[in-house]
């Protein structure tokens, strides 16, 4: 357990148009795992990247001190100038061990999200898991782990009431939008169609808007949107020709820094000068500050969803002690199993080396005594070795978990 490790960055401390920076896309991801392990010796990892939190997940002999984070956003390509390192590191947490344990399950279970109770997140880890899982970079233990997690989360979000009426950072976007007075039927820009803009997307048409227009990088990627939307869909470097205006525009990309500034929003505005709504829900922003300086704008951003949240913890703050006790019973079920399964594989060559003895037994130190044998003799023997064989390798195990079972219940005592 102790070689569990997080090296964590959230917005509890971290700026979240900081946070952008150190999101990684898909297309890089594989290739930064690869140096990273290689370079670090990292055995098993994966990687978190959502709205509010960058995360690596790995199991590793590593000391999470100053020199090894250094190391390791090196290692990842982050390129931090030398002189924001202070920074970087000032706002990084680490966690070793059991305290990592119990900082997944909470952050699983959304104790540590921005909106208390949000049940994506638990859905956002799987899909990281299981994308690092495919991709060769995960092992037994984060198997193991993954799987407790998955357990710990479904029982809190079914045996308290933390996830009732559930609210996201997109539900939050969703409401803030329908508190804005819009035209009939606007004609909504969509940029992006990563999962945030596919939920987006979802709640207004469930409320009967239609009037979509789908620009993303690679067309391809957005053609299941296009068609949910019935909408049209153009790749991003077409945004700079669109002439058809809008009243609507909802962003959100995976992109380092702004992409849209003052030169191609004036372009889009195609000499309209009502209020536009804009919501930005990219970490960092899509939406260049000039912008909101200089048009009038509705501006909804995840940073302003903030003080809802807040208030969101508030109201479920009660059931965080419930969720605490269901997360503390867990850790104490799991430890054991975590030992019997590092038993399990210690032992897994016993069968073996067993059945290695019995071939140099049988072939060399009593080939001639086996030769003389008659043929009812030498299956009664071969019954008599079966039997033995099968019980020295059972006895050693089941002595393993009885010494693990009394070791686990005098802990708890």
């Amino acid at each position: 357990m102790k070689n569990l490790k997080v090296i964590a960055f959230t917005h509890k401390h971290v700026d979240l148009k900081d946070l952008g920076n150190l999101v990684i896309c898909n297309e890089e991801l594989d290739n930064r795992l690869i140096n990273l392990k290689n370079n670090l010796d990292i055995p098993e990892i994966f990687y978190i990247g959502t709205c509010n939190r960058v995360e690596f997940v790995f199991y590793g002999p590593h000391e999470l001190s100053d020199d090894f984070v250094v190391q390791f956003l090196d290692k990842m390509n982050f390129c931090v100038p030398a002189e924001r390192m202070q920074n970087y590191l000032s706002q990084v947490i680490r966690y070793s061990g059991q305290e990592a344990l119990e900082h997944l399950f909470r952050t699983s279970c959304s104790m540590e999200s921005l909106v208390v109770g949000e049940k994506e997140i638990l859905a956002q880890i799987r899909r990281a898991y299981d994308r690092c899982k495919a991709a060769g970079f995960t092992g037994d233990f984060l198997r193991l782990m993954m799987d407790r997690l998955v357990k710990t989360a479904k029982e809190v979000y079914t045996y308290t009431n933390i996830s009732r009426n559930p609210i996201s950072v997109v539900s939050l976007a969703y409401r803030k939008l329908r508190e804005v007075k819009l035209k009939d039927n606007p004609r909504i820009l969509v940029i992006g169609s990563g999962e945030t803009n596919q939920n987006l997307a979802k709640y207004l048409k469930k409320h009967k808007y239609s009037n979509f227009t789908i620009f993303n990088r690679t067309v391809a990627n957005a053609a299941t949107l296009a068609a949910e939307l019935q909408a049209p869909v153009y790749p991003l470097s077409e945004l700079k020709n669109y002439k058809k205006g809008f009243d609507v525009m909802i962003t959100c990309t995976g992109a380092p820094e702004a992409i849209i500034h003052d030169d191609l929003y004036q372009s889009l505005l195609n000499g309209e000068e009502d209020k536009k709504v804009i919501v930005d829900l990219a970490i960092p922003n899509d939406i260049d500050a000039e912008i909101i300086a200089k048009h009038q704008v509705h501006y909804i951003e995840v940073s302003s969803l903030q003080q809802i949240a807040e208030k969101n913890i508030q109201e479920r703050y009660s059931e965080l002690e419930n969720a605490a006790k269901i997360i503390d019973q867990n850790i104490k079920e799991f430890l054991p199993i975590l030992k019997q399964r590092r038993v399990e594989v210690a032992m897994k060559e016993v069968p073996e080396q067993i059945k290695a003895i019995r071939e140099l037994a049988m072939t060399e130190v009593f080939a001639n005594e086996m030769e003389q044998l008659d043929p009812q003799a030498r299956e009664i023997l071969n019954k008599v070795i079966n039997y033995m064989e099968k019980k020295y390798i059972k006895v050693p195990m089941v002595i393993a978990k009885e010494i693990l079972v009394k070791s686990a219940e005098s802990e708890s005592n």
